[in-house]
């Protein structure tokens, strides 16, 4: 049975979920537990909101029941992954005596105050933001990742959190996952302008967790009923915020990696300091962004070449690329195209025009070209260059 309280009109429940609370724990088999995956599942045991003292007892972490948005759903469960608030219960509730009472509180009671565990951000002059550039007011769910993120972030690396890749994810994860939720749940457009958008977008994360709220035509409205669907939202936003982290340290800090370090080789492969050669093949084009402005890099870097993946079971796995980098990251003009003689020419035909040996193609447009060895690639870079 769940053991309700009732106070100035709301419905009130302690909720205990039995989550993992370590990220390298195996999410899988709570998602695919009868509590989470049966349409009624079994819920465990409550607590009834006074317990006895007892070193054993787990914290509990309140946040307001009735509707539930993306950033309570996710900061509930971010907070469950520190130490701090390991296997807390949650509470579901806005009764002020019962969440005064609590180890923390998210999304609801006025206050934000770290020092006491208070995450609300819907009071009179909260204008906090998440610092390093970065000007989008936080959410609950913000406030949860500016003050735990780290810790989150070096369990996944397993080293200490004053490394120095740690605080680059704890960046780079905000500014790809947290900081839209942040966004949507406080109002904020993604682009400035009064124009009506073209589409419609129910397909984000924010706008998932919301279709687990109880339909109006539900014959069950029970808090118990509800409190199944608040767990399931917070099972669908912690999935994809550990996709993230897990992303980004398998992933993104990686090809970070080798794009810094062929940068720090550029001007051993041409005296222009304008070309850059990947030694492996990975999503380079934000990364080559980022680095340029982080280290001031000038002249920019014109042409990026890069032989095609190895994995390829054709004879274009033997083939190099020679790319233009484009203005910014969201424009498809270039800095320096290849050469417009070369454009929409192939094969012979390109590599008599250019008198480089091994030509496969240029683009149209001259952003891409193709050759079938490294020093073909780079011939035409240079070529380029010049041109």
């Amino acid at each position: 049975m769940l053991a309700r309280l009732s106070s100035r009109g709301f419905n009130q429940t302690l909720l205990p979920f039995a989550f993992h609370t370590h990220l390298r724990s195996n999410l899988a088999s709570f998602l695919l537990s009868p509590m989470a995956a049966s349409p009624t599942p079994h819920l465990p045991s409550f607590s009834t909101g006074s317990p006895s003292p007892s070193p054993a007892l787990p914290k509990r972490v309140g946040t307001h029941n009735g509707s539930f948005h993306c950033d309570e759903a996710l900061g509930c469960f971010m907070i469950r992954l520190t130490d701090k608030f390991s296997n807390a219960e949650i509470v579901r509730t806005r009764d002020p005596q019962v969440l005064e009472g609590l180890d923390a509180v998210l999304d609801v009671g006025g206050v934000y105050d770290p020092s006491q565990d208070r995450y609300d951000h819907h009071q009179k002059g909260f204008q906090e933001v998440f610092g390093y550039g970065f000007t989008t007011k936080l959410s609950s769910a913000g406030l949860v990742y500016k003050h735990f993120g780290k810790e989150i972030i070096a369990k996944e690396l397993q080293v200490d959190e004053r490394h120095p890749d740690v605080h680059r994810l704890f960046l780079a994860i905000y500014k790809s996952f947290m900081e839209a939720i942040d966004a949507v749940d406080n109002g904020i457009n993604q682009y400035d302008t009064d124009q009506p958008p073209r589409y419609i977008n129910n397909t984000h994360l924010s706008s998932r967790v919301g279709r687990f709220n109880l339909d109006w035509t539900d014959p069950d409205q029970s808090s118990e009923k509800e409190n199944e669907a608040f767990h399931r939202a917070m099972a669908l936003a912690g999935t994809e915020f550990l996709d993230s982290v897990r992303f980004h340290v398998k992933s993104w800090l990686p090809a970070r990696s080798i794009v810094l370090e062929c940068l720090s080789a550029r001007w051993d492969i041409d005296p222009s300091g304008e070309i850059l050669v990947l030694t492996t093949f990975c999503p380079w084009k934000l990364h080559l962004f980022e680095l340029e402005e982080e280290l001031k890099i000038d002249p920019p870097i014109k042409y990026v070449s890069y032989q095609l993946e190895q994995h390829m079971q054709d004879e274009r796995s033997k083939s190099w690329r020679v790319q233009a980098v484009a203005v910014s990251p969201d424009r498809f003009e270039s800095r320096k195209a290849l050469a417009v003689q070369w454009r929409g020419l192939r094969d012979e035909e390109l590599s008599k025009e250019s008198g480089i040996p091994g030509c496969v193609f240029v683009h149209m447009s001259g952003f891409i070209g193709g050759n079938h060895s490294y020093e073909g690639a780079l011939a035409m870079a240079r070529a380029s260059l010049k041109l």
